[in-house]
């Protein structure tokens, strides 16, 4: 099973400090979900994490290896990554967006599953009826739910996602974290960053809490998603109440 270790991981990005010693585990079969305010160093911590950008200090584990010691190759086998801009002039179709997920594993035993893992991939993101139109004419909801099937379709161990709900309505939104939780159920390590709080408390295992480059507390989501801690993490004040109905959090601001 491949896990996430990162310890003392900084990062310094124009002379200033964005992310600064942060340790943050993720465990397989677990879904972590990492909040906090605007540029507050969340995406530079999880393009740190995932290889696209090393650290100025620390170091990042996916099982047994040291991220900096792999190739793009190998690293793109044991973790996928779902950015938070999709270039808009992609001459690729849907389809061909979604293959490339498979590329890793060109040449190797694993290449014999790419079709069935694709069109699962298509299945569980409902691009069925999207698939020959461009990339570049979809809207951006469309075009995260495409970016989330090439993920899928790479099938690691390790899903990293940044804002991957961000361009999505209600329903989408929903039917993504749903699908991050299965992966997590099945054994995945799956850590995401998403602005929603209460969808964030609705899903994930665990919350890491960010702010000023540094994790304020990770814990289950009642431990940490308090309305003292996260009304001083956002400096505003935040409600936390227990739906009437159903009995899951509701996390708003209140007015």
């Amino acid at each position: 099973m491949t896990g996430i270790d990162a310890r003392g991981v900084t990062v310094t990005l124009g002379g200033r400090t964005v992310v600064s010693d942060v340790d943050l585990v993720v465990k397989p079969g677990e879904l972590v979900a990492l909040v906090g305010p605007n540029g507050c160093g969340k995406s530079t911590l999880l393009s740190a994490v995932s290889g696209l950008r090393s650290p100025d200090s620390g170091r990042v584990l996916i099982g047994e290896a040291d991220i900096a010691t792999l190739d793009s190759r190998a690293l793109a086998r044991r973790r996928a990554l779902v950015t938070q801009t999709n270039r808009t002039d992609t001459p690729f179709t849907v389809r061909e967006v979604v293959e490339m997920g498979r590329y890793p594993w060109t040449r190797t035993p694993e290449a014999a599953q790419s079709e069935a893992l694709i069109t699962a991939a298509v299945e569980a993101c409902e691009l069925g009826d999207l698939l020959e139109r461009h990339f570049s004419q979809l809207s951006g909801g469309q075009q995260a739910r495409v970016s989330l099937a090439r993920a899928l379709a790479q099938d690691t161990p390790v899903l990293l996602l940044d804002e991957p709900t961000a361009a999505l309505d209600i329903g989408h939104s929903e039917q993504v974290l749903q699908i991050l939780a299965e992966r997590a159920k099945g054994g995945a390590t799956v850590l995401l960053v998403v602005h929603d709080l209460s969808l964030a408390a609705a899903y994930a295992d665990r919350v890491a809490v960010m702010k000023d480059g540094r994790i304020q507390a990770c814990g289950p989501v009642r431990d940490v998603m308090t309305a003292d801690l996260l009304s001083t993490t956002y400096d505003h004040p935040v409600l936390v109440v227990d739906h009437p109905d159903t009995g899951e959090l509701l996390i708003v601001p209140r007015r």
